[in-house]
């Protein structure tokens, strides 16, 4: 034990050892390099889905012979008659004033409308009730399955026709309906126009008052707004904030200004330049000056206590005064002034402001009232149309109503036939309903060929991923049955104490696995794909490697194991890592107890010899199984002593396989594969679905992870298609 725990040391001072992908291998297209069908592939396709072919063919010929069965018909004969429905006479021209000029009807008779009139249970009925004297079972399905009634071309002319299985039944019901037909034209045509303008008279009030409904809601927008139409106001409306706007500039432009020449007043400049203004301030001013002038020329000859002298001289103190009270009246004056024009403009201001921001939110409104208002119009727009065709059709009836009615003239007489329109061919029946069947049979089949998203063989399987196929494993029934059987429950770990150096001490034993019972393809087809792993690198030896898959179920831990036995076989010394902490399947495979295992080796400082355990009769395979599950996997998997022990087991063995869980929306296979030679990929034949796969391989192309190739698992057609 103390010579291996140096032996791992050495490795994690050092983690060159551990192996890298050589080199990614170029990833391919996976898809089809074409859509077209060999011969070969259509006969593949019909011996894969031969039960379904078979059982559609069936189920449609067996229906189609009951269908024939009961739908049996005796001859059936056919009889006619024709009938001109509108005679050519002056006064339709009266009614082609109100019809639509660019119309190709120019009798101005509606056929089809009138064709479905004839064909109608209310003229019908008292017919049927003539002929179910002489044919109690007649009813008026039965004439109408039997009845036809077109129109020959683009002419005035209705030909109906006739058939059953009785000649005479044929020609007495043709003569009931011609008469009846001649009866309608004469008598109740003009009976259901007057009817028609019946109803047009009592749609036409509710129509009117649909249409001043929506007149009086036009008009109460209308007057509710103040305005007529929302287009026109957005644009007065528009109008009248540019005026304010231009306006609010001006008084914009008058307030600064203002203010300006009020800053000016408050100096000692303006003041001075305000008081030249005031003319009592200047008489007063000039009297001052006036004195001290005269003052001036009196101290040059009176002595300064002179009378004369100090008089003038208290006369100037006393205006001075007067001076200063006129200087400050009339400045205060003149900021008072500037002061209220400023508050005018600054009122005047926000006025036009109040009144931008009222029409702005009116302004805002106008599109949901425009909606409103258009909503209105179409509303009216329409009702007012559908009143106006009311009208233009009751005009239209009454003008019909007033011409002169003549009655249909019957141009050909019904016939008594004499030869049978139809026989029964069941023998060309059955052969139809054959070849419909094959053709429903084949197509059903390719109908599911083409939403089966599998692949159906490992051909297949290498042509569509363009990637190499090392192995064609085929569907084994006796794994089932030989894993069942070595599930053993608890197996005791037993110290093995004596083992050559070459080999990690400390393994347990385990049953060794019976390859007696199984087929000599399948050991076969492990062996080839052994031998085609091992000549993947040339003169390097492969020496670790991860099989994984797409998806669970695709049989990887199957072959994982089996590939350890058959390498254990050729004198590899192999160790098998089940690396799927999640749902581990190795202990299941191998009929090991999992109470320790991988998950224990990294997360504790338990030896690896303490976990390895050993085949009696195979010497050189070691087991190592996944162990308790752990909360985080990834966590463990991704760690620096999971690579220090991958770097460890990668030298002491000859080929190390790990079992992964799958690809597709796991990370555990990218996490290990860059420190092994690379990933094999299992695939199950008619069950991975290629959209897995083709995901599996873009998400390791985008880890650059070397795939060393593919393996078709599970195939059950012959071994060497």
């Amino acid at each position: 034990m103390k010579n291996q725990s140096n032996q791992f040391s050495e490795y994690d001072r050092n983690m060159n050892a551990v192996p890298k992908s050589q080199q990614s291998q170029p990833f391919l297209e996976t898809e089809d390099s074409g859509n077209d069908w060999s011969v070969d592939d259509f006969l593949s396709l019909l011996r894969r889905r031969a039960l379904v072919v078979a059982g559609v063919a069936t189920v449609v010929m067996v229906i189609n012979s009951v269908n024939l069965k009961l739908n049996q018909k005796q001859p059936e004969y056919e009889s006619s008659f024709q009938l001109l429905v509108e005679p050519v006479n002056d006064d339709s021209k009266v009614v082609d004033v109100v019809n639509d000029p660019k119309s190709n009807n120019t009798s101005g008779l509606d056929y089809d409308s009138q064709i479905q009139v004839l064909k109608s249970p209310e003229l019908m009925g008292s017919l049927i009730k003539q002929l179910q004297v002489s044919y109690p079972d007649l009813t008026y399905n039965d004439i109408m399955n039997a009845l036809q009634i077109n129109r020959l071309g683009e002419t005035k002319i209705i030909e109906v026709r006739y058939r059953s299985q009785d000649p005479k039944k044929t020609k007495a019901v043709l003569d009931k309906i011609s008469q009846e037909f001649i009866d309608y034209s004469q008598e109740r045509r003009q009976t259901k126009l007057r009817q028609g303008i019946q109803f047009i008279e009592k749609q036409l009030p509710l129509l009117q008052n649909r249409v001043d409904q929506i007149q009086k809601e036009l008009q109460a927008f209308r007057l509710n707004y103040t305005f007529n139409d929302p287009e026109v106001e957005a644009k007065r409306i528009d109008d009248q904030i540019a005026a304010l706007s231009e306006q609010r500039e001006k008084v914009e432009m008058e307030l600064g200004r203002t203010r300006s020449n009020f800053d000016i007043l408050k100096g000692k400049d303006g003041s001075a330049a305000v008081m030249n203004n005031g003319n009592l301030y200047q008489q007063v001013l000039s009297q001052i000056r006036q004195l001290d002038a005269q003052i001036a020329q009196e101290s040059t000859r009176l002595q300064e206590n002179n009378p004369t002298l100090q008089a003038l001289k208290d006369k100037r103190e006393s205006l001075l005064p007067l001076l200063h009270n006129e200087g400050q009246r009339f400045l205060d004056v003149k900021l008072s002034e500037a002061a209220v024009q400023v508050q005018t403009l600054e009122v005047q201001r926000q006025e036009i402001d109040k009144l931008i921001q009222k029409l702005q939110q009116r302004r805002k409104i106008l599109p949901a009232l425009a909606r409103q208002y258009n909503a209105l119009q179409r509303k009216l727009q329409l009702t007012t149309d559908s009143l106006n065709k009311f009208l233009s059709t009751r005009e239209n009836l009454q003008i019909r109503v007033s011409q002169t009615e003549l009655g249909w003239q019957l141009l050909q007489k019904p016939f008594d036939p004499e030869q049978p329109v139809t026989t029964s061919d069941t023998a060309r029946n059955l052969l139809v309903g054959l070849a419909t069947s094959l053709v429903l049979a084949i197509g059903v089949a390719l109908l599911v060929e083409k939403f089966d998203s599998t692949y159906h063989s490992a051909n297949d399987l290498k042509e569509k991923l363009k990637l190499p196929l090392l192995g064609n494993i085929p569907f084994e029934k006796q794994l089932q049955i030989t894993q069942s059987t070595t599930i053993q429950g608890n197996i005791p770990l037993v110290r093995i104490p004596d083992l050559p150096p070459n080999i990690i001490p400390g393994l347990a034993v385990i049953p060794d696995q019976d390859y007696s019972n199984h087929s000599v393809k399948f050991l076969e087809a492990l062996r080839v794909l052994y031998s085609n792993i091992q000549l993947l690198n040339g003169d390097r030896q492969m020496r670790s490697i991860i099989i994984s898959s797409a998806m669970s179920g695709d049989g990887k831990s199957t072959v994982a194991f089996h590939l350890a036995q058959i390498a254990t076989a050729m004198g590899q010394r192999v160790l098998l890592i089940d690396a799927n902490l999640r749902q581990p399947v190795i202990d299941s495979l191998s009929g090991l107890n999992n109470l320790w295992g991988l998950s224990n080796l990294i997360s504790t400082n338990l030896p690896p010899g303490e976990v390895i355990r050993k085949l009696p009769s195979m010497s050189q395979l070691s087991v190592i199984t996944a162990g308790p599950v752990p909360p985080d996997p990834t966590k463990l998997l991704s760690s620096k002593k999971m690579k220090r022990m991958m770097a460890d087991f990668h030298n002491t063995f000859d080929l190390v396989i790990y079992d992964t869980p799958p690809i597709v929306g796991l990370a555990d296979a990218s996490l290990l594969a860059p420190n092994t030679d690379g990933i094999l990929l299992v695939a199950r034949i008619d069950k991975t679905d290629s959209s897995k796969i083709q995901q599996a391989l873009d998400h390791l192309k985008l880890s650059s992870i070397n795939i060393l190739g593919i393996v078709g698992n599970g195939q059950k057609s012959s071994f060497n298609d």
